[in-house]
């Protein structure tokens, strides 16, 4: 997980649809922004591009029409993650709260090879932070039998993804290449660590691991 901005104000429409019977809080432009705010990503596994996309409720309401069409409380989400969270989880990392700090919270790993699972590690003992690791276990290596293959293929995606970094960053300290090939690098490994990338917390803490990457690529989260 990583920290997103909601764009403020909150869309008119959504008070309007407060107000009816059967609203819809997907009203006007909701979609739109909610999937600009958060980079197209679905916010709890990091997939950019879901094929599957539900605008979810990071509370959940439970019929109460402030929290339904709440602005802040509409988050972007893939089905796989948003059906293993449902009404499950109450208290977790807002990852829209710049207090939270949510990177500092959880280090999330994969070794790169093929049936690998997904380690997750609270880095403090608040509940919201030992409720957030429950979830993204879950979410990450799966529960029922469905659940379980399609947390294997995030995986197998998350492997793609883990790959292809390192590959840039493998050719960027390679000898041989010319400063013209290393700036093309370097831009690739921008590319993975900023936010809008898919995975990007797995690849940070793959930076935040090295003394020697960590220091040539920081400041490239952005």
């Amino acid at each position: 997980m990583v920290h997103f901005e909601k764009s403020q104000p909150a869309p008119e429409c959504l008070d309007t649809e407060k107000a009816k019977a059967n609203g819809d809080y997907k009203c006007g432009d909701v979609l739109e922004r909610t999937k600009i705010d958060f980079k197209n990503k679905c916010y709890i596994c990091g997939y950019k591009e879901p094929v599957t996309i539900n605008v979810e409720h990071f509370r959940p309401h439970k019929s109460n029409k402030d929290l339904k069409f709440q602005w802040e409380n509409l988050f972007w989400s893939c089905s796989h993650c948003n059906n293993t969270k449902l009404d499950n989880y109450d208290d977790i990392i807002d990852c829209t709260d710049i207090n939270e700090d949510v990177e500092n919270r959880l280090k999330i790993t994969m070794k790169p090879f093929p049936k690998e699972t997904v380690t997750i590690e609270p880095l403090d003992q608040n509940p919201s932070t030992l409720s957030t690791v429950e979830l993204l276990k879950a979410v990450f290596n799966g529960t029922t039998k469905l659940k379980t293959i399609e947390a294997s293929n995030l995986r197998n995606k998350i492997l793609e993804d883990i790959l292809d970094f390192q590959e840039y960053l493998n050719n960027y300290y390679k000898d041989g290449f010319d400063d013209d090939d290393k700036a093309i690098f370097l831009a690739h490994i921008k590319r993975h660590l900023k936010k809008s990338s898919n995975f990007t917390a797995f690849k940070r803490w793959i930076i935040r691991e090295n003394e020697v990457l960590l220091a040539d690529f920081e400041q490239y989260f952005d």
